[in-house]
């Protein structure tokens, strides 16, 4: 089997494999791509958290891109961990030399244990500059409520919240919704021919560890495969799924998803 496509992934590395650019590569590769990475930052941690970051010199991450960029290109960008505001700089300075598509960004601002990954500056340089540029963002309900000031309790406040990120710039949105305490789960796409609804029943489970991450990859995944926005949506969320119901159970914390669980899945193209 051949790679169906290419996708550069911008993000952190996470030392437990769970999340960031080790559950990225994961997740591209089991759904059929190639991936490449710019890493941005190096952290020590594990399920129970996030002990050390240490962001990778503005310069290093650039060249990283840029590397990729002149030799093998790409047909999608993940975005995941921008740790501070001179790499989201020069991130933004690159998508708009290369003209890029299929940009995803996930907005990682909060770990799991509730660590804070990104400073208020580095925030609103996120959202004046990388917004305009992506094909979709994918906040989770914390991360919304960061970028729009907002409290978000119910489903309504989700579609107002996906609404006023969309006016920001980015051409779709998808808003998870598994921190509201409901027993099923409302993701909110909002795009600019108007709000779609994907419904099902939450997972009850402690192993969530990179889901965002996932998420994400599995999105622009679908999107460099020339996937429409609904379709990539449809197939990434069925994945995120059943990753989550076969995790291996690995950690005292939260544990990581099973990336494997494709090569399980006859049709994941829903």
């Amino acid at each position: 089997m051949k790679p169906k496509s290419k996708v550069l992934i911008i993000a952190g590395s996470d030392s437990s494999g769970g999340a960031g650019i080790q559950a990225d590569i994961k997740t591209v590769t089991a759904l059929g791509s190639y991936a490449m990475t710019a890493i941005t930052a190096v952290t020590a941690q594990n399920t129970k958290g996030v002990k050390k970051i240490i962001s990778i010199p503005t310069e290093i991450v650039q060249k990283q891109i840029t590397m990729i960029l002149d030799d093998i290109g790409t047909h999608a960008v993940k975005i995941g961990m921008l740790h501070n505001a001179d790499i989201i700089k020069s991130v933004y300075k690159t998508l708009k030399k290369y003209k890029l598509k299929n940009v995803v960004l996930d907005p990682v601002m909060i770990a799991k244990s509730g660590t804070k990954l990104i400073s208020n500056s580095s925030i609103k340089h996120l959202k004046k500059l990388l917004l305009p540029l992506c094909t979709l963002v994918t906040p989770n309900i914390p991360e919304a409520e960061i970028l729009t000031g907002y409290s978000i309790s119910n489903k309504e406040d989700m579609i107002k919240a996906a609404k006023t990120i969309l006016n920001m710039g980015s051409k779709n949105v998808l808003l998870k919704s598994g921190h509201l305490k409901n027993k099923m789960i409302f993701d909110v796409l909002a795009t600019k021919k108007g709000i779609k609804i994907f419904k099902k029943r939450k997972i009850r489970t402690k192993n969530t560890h990179g889901t965002g991450c996932t998420l994400s990859s599995a999105l622009a995944t679908c999107l460099s495969q020339k996937k429409n926005i609904v379709k990539s949506c449809k197939i990434s969320l069925r994945y995120v799924d059943k990753a989550i119901i076969s995790a291996p159970g690995y950690g005292k914390g939260f544990g990581p998803l099973n990336h494997l669980v494709s090569f399980n899945l006859k049709n994941l193209n829903v």
